[in-house]
């Protein structure tokens, strides 16, 4: 079996399978670089994320796939499994092959893989965008944590650009190491090194505005008074609201401002 080995992005991947169509690659594995593992025994093929490949390949899907399908081979692909490279192009071939679309034929274990995959992807994307608490810094930035299964931090920054167009914002991911900055005009991508305190939203109250502890205990008094308890439903409420996202959730805190007591 030959590895393709490719950058771990998108592009990268596309990349990756024009190769495999140019080079008449088969029995192919793709890996993206930080998953791959040299072997003494084989040499991988080692991909060039090239734009021109990438949109080739992207703008023939166009021809096989309605706008659909091709969000589903992005969100699939956003799901960062282990493997879902390769059913990834599993699915292209299939549509490249195929007279008709084929996009709705799960009897195909490629097909119904990326429309099973893309759905809990764009699951969590949902759950993100309520789940996102922002915290106003001294310098009126509004910045939020989180910790997605998913990559989904590309599916968010449209929400949050529309919702909150009137303000700096940056959401981080603490798992992935990168976050989203809107500076009123533009979403760019930005790499941070966090300390493992910081990027769990601990030791940040030097740069808090003054008025942001207040408003958290306001919030976390509202949640509190709402919470009726003859009416709790823990089932209910932890299927709606996963206990691993209460870690940076300002009213799953006791109310001690800035501090971000664990719950």
């Amino acid at each position: 079996m030959q590895t393709v080995v490719y950058d771990g992005s998108f592009e990268g991947f596309l990349s990756a399978v024009f190769d495999v169509y140019e080079y008449k690659l088969s029995d192919v594995r793709l890996v993206p670089e930080y998953r791959h593992q040299p072997s003494m025994f084989a040499a991988p093929h080692f991909v060039a994320n090239d734009v021109k490949h990438s949109d080739r390949v992207w703008k023939g899907l166009e021809k096989k796939l309605t706008k659909a399908a091709q969000e589903q081979v992005y969100r699939s692909f956003l799901s960062e499994l282990d493997g879902i490279e390769n059913i990834l192009l599993q699915y292209i071939q299939y549509a490249f092959a195929s007279p008709i679309f084929m996009e709705e034929d799960y009897s195909h274990n490629a097909v119904l893989s990326v429309f099973q995959t893309a759905k809990k992807v764009w699951r969590e994307k949902h759950r993100m965008e309520a789940f996102v608490r922002f915290q106003k810094t001294a310098d009126g930035l509004y910045y939020g944590i989180i910790e997605p299964d998913y990559n989904v931090l590309p599916l968010i920054a449209n929400h949050f650009t529309t919702r909150y167009a009137d303000q700096r914002w940056m959401i981080y991911d603490a798992q992935r190491k990168y976050g989203m900055y809107y500076d009123l005009d533009t979403v760019i991508t930005i790499q941070i090194q966090f300390s493992e305190e910081m990027a769990g939203g601990k030791g940040v109250a030097s740069v808090y505005d003054e008025g942001e502890e207040f408003y958290q205990q306001l919030w976390q008094q509202y949640f509190k008074s709402v919470n009726i308890p003859a009416r709790k439903n823990t089932k209910l409420h932890i299927q709606h609201m996963p206990r691993r996202y209460w870690k940076y959730m300002t009213e799953k805190h006791i109310a001690q401002g800035p501090s971000r007591a664990k719950p």
